[in-house]
């Protein structure tokens, strides 16, 4: 027998004594689902004319292929205008901690899913001036010039304009232009929608802080499983990305593998296997178990192993600062174990919530599939553990050799907002150091962070030879070989006048297997825990949730106490620490200089292994690349030393 249970303020509703609509709102009856409640019918939902679900809450409609989910008019017929089934943002003025009405159908044909939904929506902005708004578009058919009143901007068919609407196609790895007479077709696409000039600002709609934007569309109810195989398999992309795609744009143009950046750029499968999808759905998704298959006690499982996979990287909206005016919104990453398929990184924030879009990383091509439905969640944080899957429940992790422990560091403004963080973890079968593969690698690039670790050597602090090649947002060192030795940690915020938010703290968070442990504790399993080494010389221990001061560019991290020796050798790196790099580029076969993003001028002298200065130029605009002409035919080895207008200095080697 089925149940209904229904949190109701005003209400005027009817059953019906058929299979296709359990539950009717009537022309001028108001049914009401409070924040914080769940309602749940066991069949078809339907309103008429006037009839306003108003859902603060959760709604979860359960029926069979016969069931239907409708808004009709006063006559009968479809109406499809919305704001009969309206999913409420409640707090719009705080729109990235908000709380937000959800809908679950399951069991139903899609093509009895004719109801128009209406969503409210608010997001922070993925740009400054010219750039590309990432979203799903959960909706059955919808036509996409319906945005341009919706989202208040004319989207136009213009590649280019900043006007258009693209859509991600993982096989080809490009962007194609959509025009705007054409309709959704793909249930989980990835969309990109122009902001030319910032006329598309989903973070402040006309009308004030509690006003938001309205989308509409019919829901999808059960969708066929995604198969992940073939992303970019095909695809050259050419030396360094310089080949082009179907639209004569060059790959490195856009494409960016923060994972295969660390150890082979534009080599093996350097932007292959990845895929990047919308969330389908009007509810939450979890994506924090699916590296692997595991059967609770009861016989229920969520259907999804993803075996090889690497990682996820999404946008949340609410990491967001402000570097010299331009205001834009920082991927969170979570990387897998590839040995127990435990989430590193952001797993604290790795619910994708409606209308929100994510990107994976699969380590190779090897044929995988993603069941989106059983994904759905109503919470905004991961199921606990050890319980059964439903939209309420979770899976519990693999069982793995050793734990895996992380170190979150999270940078903080005078407010307490959060501006930005980073990750340093270890485990018993972790790689430290550089690592020539990438098949077993936790590790992400570092980007455009605010503060960064970098490549360590065996000893303990940076390695030199890869220090001006990347650094690092998410971090690994085997726990046994590198016990007590240092990470260093630095940020390009520090003392930076054109910073207009500024970090003046850094918040710890320690998990251990993905779980937090508990608040003011230190010791993780192993017996011993993280540290950091103040400004001033001390070692001091890491304790969960704990908050200290930023005075100092760089900290020292260690996982386990560091001994008194290596304290005494420790090098002073503070000088040479930049985002400016030293990569070959084989579109011009030779070395280039990329320099920091804050940089103006630089000084640039290259010396030979003799000691001879070899090249040598002042004043250099720093706005692009620098090529260092140095002769293709002769195999030898150069010192490169490259001084800011601000006298940072970057020094590196190249050797050929």
């Amino acid at each position: 027998m089925r149940k209904s249970l229904f949190a109701i303020g005003l209400l005027a509703i009817s059953y019906s004594v058929q299979a296709q609509i359990l539950c009717h709102v009537d022309t001028n009856a108001n049914m009401y689902v409070s924040e914080g409640t769940l309602v749940y019918s066991g069949g078809g939902v339907q309103t008429k004319g006037t009839g306003l679900l108003e859902v603060h809450g959760n709604v979860m409609v359960v029926g069979s292929g016969a069931d239907a989910f409708k808004t009709i008019d006063a006559g009968g017929a479809n109406k499809t205008d919305g704001g009969n089934i309206v999913l409420k943002m409640n707090t719009p003025s705080s729109y990235a901690t908000s709380t937000y009405g959800q809908l679950y159908i399951d069991g139903l044909s899609q093509s009895n899913v004719t109801g128009v939904v209406s969503k409210e929506y608010r997001n922070a902005k993925h740009g400054d001036g010219n750039f590309y708004q990432q979203m799903a578009l959960p909706f059955n058919n919808k036509v996409l010039s319906t945005l341009s009143p919706e989202l208040n901007k004319t989207f136009t068919d213009a590649r280019y304009s900043k006007n258009e609407i693209l859509t991600w196609d993982n096989a080809t790895v490009v962007s194609n232009t959509l025009t705007t007479a054409s309709a959704t077709q793909v249930p989980y696409g990835y969309y990109m929608l122009g902001s030319n000039n910032n006329n598309l600002d989903l973070s402040t709609p006309p009308g004030g802080a509690n006003a938001v934007y309205t989308v509409n569309g019919q829901p999808f109810s059960n969708l066929p499983i995604a198969n992940l195989q073939n992303a970019g398999n095909n695809i050259d992309f050419g030396p360094s990305g310089t080949y082009k795609n179907s639209y004569n744009e060059k790959y490195n143009t856009y494409l960016y593998d923060q994972f295969e950046e660390t150890a082979s750029p534009w080599a093996g499968n350097y932007g292959k296997n990845i895929y990047e999808f919308g969330n389908p759905f009007l509810t939450n998704l979890d994506l924090s178990a699916i590296g692997y298959l595991e059967t609770t006690p009861n016989g229920i499982t969520d259907g999804n192993a993803i075996n090889n996979i690497w990682a996820v990287q999404y946008y949340p909206g609410s990491v967001q600062y402000t570097n010299a005016g331009s205001s834009f919104t920082d991927p969170l990453i979570m990387t897998y174990d590839e040995n127990t398929h435990i989430p590193v990184g952001d797993v604290n924030n790795l619910m994708v919530k409606p209308m929100g879009v994510f990107i994976m990383k699969l380590r190779d091509n090897t044929a995988q599939t993603l069941n989106f439905n059983t994904l759905r969640r109503f919470s905004n944080t991961a199921r606990p553990v050890n319980t059964d899957y439903n939209v309420n429940a979770k899976k519990a992790f693999g069982k793995a050799t050793g734990t895996i422990k992380q170190l979150g560091v999270i940078g903080l403004d005078a407010n307490g907002k959060e501006l930005g963080r980073t990750y340093y973890v270890v485990s018993g079968h972790a790689t430290t150091g550089h690592q020539t593969s990438t098949a077993t690698t936790v590790q992400a690039a570092a980007g455009d962070n605010l503060f960064v670790t970098y490549e360590e050597k065996q000893s303990g602090g940076i390695d030199p030879n890869y220090q001006s090649n990347y650094s690092l947002y998410i971090n690994e060192a085997n726990e046994k070989d590198f016990l007590g030795k240092e990470i260093l940690l630095n940020s390009f915020d520090y003392n930076e006048p054109n910073h207009i938010q500024k970090i003046v703290s850094y918040k710890f968070e320690v998990r251990e297997n993905a779980d937090k442990i508990p608040a003011g504790i230190h010791q993780l399993s192993s017996g011993t825990g993280f540290y950091y080494k103040t400004a001033n010389g001390n070692v001091e221990e890491i304790k969960q949730d704990a908050v200290i001061p930023v005075n100092s560019k760089t900290y020292s991290l260690y996982y386990g106490a560091p001994d008194r020796g290596s304290l005494a050798t420790k090098e002073d790196n503070t000088k040479t620490l930049s985002r400016t790099m030293v990569v070959y580029n084989p579109a011009v076969s030779n070395y280039i200089v990329r320099f920091d993003k804050n940089w103006k001028k630089a000084d640039i002298e290259v010396y030979d292994m003799s000691g001879k200065l070899i090249i040598s130029k002042k004043a250099v605009d720093a706005s692009k690349d620098f090529v260092i002409e140095l002769d293709g035919s002769v195999k030898s080895s150069y010192v490169v030393k490259v001084v800011s207008d601000k006298g940072v200095i970057v020094n590196t080697k190249i050797l050929k």
